[in-house]
């Protein structure tokens, strides 16, 4: 990237040093690490280093069969009318269509920034990440995701493994521990999340001693505004709880697991209140390319609204374009909004490559970047060498085919133009499981019963007709959100609300159904939402199972609801849930950012 010969007139990102935590303060310059600039001096014969010889990898080469980018067919950056036709549509547009990815044994490519081999891979190397797909990926996050950010400089970047990992290192950096035995309540940092939210990052930040603070959501996602909002919770705050908190953790596209999607408007109303209030804002978006401008249209259609027109659909037209329609039409990151330099982004290859790449990126203001890579240094070091190598192949290329193969079609890589493709086709993919389920959950959200009554002179045919659950079709990400009626369950009356929950649950497991769906049990902060709420929700995936299997699947949830709304004795959910353990466990099993 070339450096821009005009002053930079946006302000300068704020010192955040005073909200590290002690260990991070005190943290120094691997030693070790330093030494790292002069092993790239070429002919420098290095007797100080205790790295294992190259020539004893037992790898000679990493060789896999990939597709290329325009395997899967683009859904419109706006929506269509009528959303239908996006099902006529195949989901493949040229088959299945792949290349032969060969990342070598060595290359003799002297620029380190484009030298993909096993020699350098697979050695010990730069806490910042492997040199030529850091490189990659920092050109592209500035040039292309996040072209407006608006402080001096823009953002560095530092590679991760997974967004957990980011997210673990961004808590270590941001807060101390807290011991309720030895220390004053005073000094107990907080984290404000979602109220229904990633029990991950939950789980993380919990053994820490960190109060966890939810706040309030809507369909959009996170509420600024309001009983519960961001500015109520933070303003109205006791101090007898601990210090007042200075870290938000929000998924803002998609949100796991109330689906929402954060508007500009929206955040930058909660990032004003972040401001006056100090709070840092750790952005975890692992589905941001994952949004259905169809969504919108359907809902509304679903619903007898015709028009949308009243709504603002659109992200506002940004003052540079990243260089692609479809990335200009996606709702910006906090990062878009972020004069201060207090964002701390997460982002991800596990929804657009695989989960077991381990792969990821943290995306903020170099200063706290720099303490970031000072954590990586001592804890993780770098990701796996065999999965950047990899994915710099696929995305980048070699240099000279003579040197390993990338994913192109003539052996080059994708480059940027077919890695935004290849996102192109992946929210094609899921759009379309997004409108089959959706289309099917609300056609059968209604239970419909008919029948005669008679009065004293008549006899009269009626229909009754009871809602069994509402849903709000998602803008993003890959959940559906679903709202039980349970009040209009024939039991309400003779059992508890979570019983009841607890029942349709292991009811949807059994033989006629087979359906396993996410609890709302297991995505609550605290006990207080467990126990009040959380037994009225459930989460429905539509990403997981193949594509043949969403529809199949959609029609067993809806028959399963209705047959449980039959029910009419109590013996039947007693037994149902007799030996039911907590739902807890199924956390992690279910999924995460």
């Amino acid at each position: 990237m070339e450096a821009s010969t005009s002053p930079d007139s946006r302000p300068e990102p704020i010192d955040l040093s005073h909200l590290y935590s002690k260990v991070t303060t005190n943290r120094t310059t691997s030693r070790v690490k330093d030494f790292y600039k002069y092993f790239a001096i070429p002919g420098i014969g290095n007797l100080a280093g205790g790295m294992p010889n190259n020539n004893y990898f037992p790898y000679d080469t990493l060789e896999a069969t990939a597709a290329l980018p325009n395997r899967f067919t683009p859904t419109p950056n706006k929506p269509v009318d009528p959303p239908a036709d996006l099902l006529s549509k195949t989901t493949l547009s040229d088959g299945l269509s792949s290349s032969r990815v060969v990342v070598p044994k060595t290359s003799d490519n002297q620029d380190i920034l484009r030298k993909i081999d096993l020699k350098t891979a697979l050695q010990y190397g730069t806490a910042q990440g492997y040199p030529p797909l850091y490189s990659f990926l920092r050109q592209f996050t500035i040039e292309n995701l996040h072209p407006n950010v608006p402080y001096a400089g823009g953002p560095e970047i530092i590679l991760t493994c997974g967004a957990t990992d980011g997210f673990c290192k961004a808590i270590d950096a941001l807060s101390n521990t807290w011991n309720e035995d030895r220390d004053w309540i005073g000094h107990r940092e907080g984290l404000l999340v979602e109220e229904f939210c990633y029990m991950n990052a939950v789980q993380t930040a919990k053994p820490r001693g960190l109060n966890i603070v939810p706040v309030a959501v809507d369909d959009e996602g996170m509420v600024a505004h309001g009983e519960g909002g961001v500015l109520d919770v933070l303003e109205n705050w006791d101090r007898s709880r601990g210090k007042r908190p200075h870290m938000i953790y929000t998924v803002t596209i998609g949100q796991n697991p109330t689906s929402g999607t954060l508007s500009v408007e929206r955040r930058k109303a909660i990032y004003a209140i972040c401001v006056k209030f100090d709070v840092v804002i750790i952005e975890d978006d692992p589905y941001w390319y994952l949004q259905y401008p169809s969504a919108s249209e359907s809902s509304l259609g679903h619903r007898g609204i015709a028009h949308s027109d009243h709504l603002n659909l659109d992200p506002p037209k940004p003052q540079k374009s990243s260089g692609y329609d479809f990335l200009d039409s996606l709702v910006p990151s906090y990062l878009s909004v972020d004069y201060q330099g207090r964002v701390v982004r997460l982002d991800t290859f596990s929804k657009t490559i695989a989960p077991g790449c381990r792969l990821g990126w943290i995306t903020t203001q170099p200063n706290l970047c720099e303490r970031l890579l000072r954590i990586t240094e001592t804890s993780t070091q770098q990701p796996s060498g065999f999965v950047q190598s990899m994915v710099a192949e696929l995305i980048m290329g070699p240099h000279d085919p003579k040197h390993g193969r990338g994913g192109g079609r003539s052996h080059g890589g994708w480059q940027v133009d077919g890695w935004v493709r290849w996102l192109q086709g992946l929210r094609g993919n899921y759009e379309r499981r997004m409108q089959t389920m959706c289309s099917i959950l609300d056609g059968g959200k209604e239970l419909v019963r008919s029948g005669r009554r008679k009065s004293i002179d008549n006899e009269w045919s009626v229909v009754d007709k009871v809602t069994l659950f509402d849903f709000t079709w998602p803008l993003g990400g890959m959940f559906v959100w679903v709202h039980l009626n349970f009040p209009s369950h024939p039991l309400w009356n003779t059992t508890t609300p979570a019983k009841l929950a607890q029942g349709l649950w292991v009811h949807l497991t059994t033989e006629n159904y087979r359906v396993l769906v996410g609890p709302g049990a297991i995505f609550s902060p605290t006990d207080e939402i467990r126990d009040k709420r959380s037994w009225a929700y459930f989460r429905i995936c539509f990403a997981a199972v193949d594509e043949s299997e969403v529809e199949k699947m959609s029609k067993r949830f809806v028959d399963g609801v209705k047959d449980f709304w039959e029910k009419k004795s109590l013996d039947d959910i007693e037994e149902s849930t007799r030996g039911f353990e907590s739902s807890e466990g199924l956390a992690n099993f279910l999924g995460g950012c």
